[in-house]
């Protein structure tokens, strides 16, 4: 896994679950074999610019909206 000041968060699989949308689906759309969607959601693997906004694209949002360098807020915590 790489140090936190390199770790890069996502919400694929949060996406992907809203949407009805499996691995094998999303890979297909991007152009990558389905195990690297399982490595992007476990952390195991940070994307290439190009697969970031690939993956944004797909589903037809931000870059920001799918990936930061902050951990996202858990669904239901306030915001400040």
């Amino acid at each position: 896994m790489a140090p936190s000041s390199e770790v890069v968060h996502q919400r694929i699989a949060m996406l992907r679950a809203e949407r009805g949308i499996s691995r094998r689906d999303l890979a297909d759309g991007v152009g990558v074999h389905y195990q690297t969607i399982g490595y992007l959601e476990r952390g195991e693997f940070s994307p290439s610019l190009h697969l970031a906004l690939s993956i944004a694209a797909f589903f037809e949002v931000p870059v920001e909206v799918v990936f930061s360098l902050e951990p996202f807020p858990r669904l239901g915590e306030q915001t400040a």
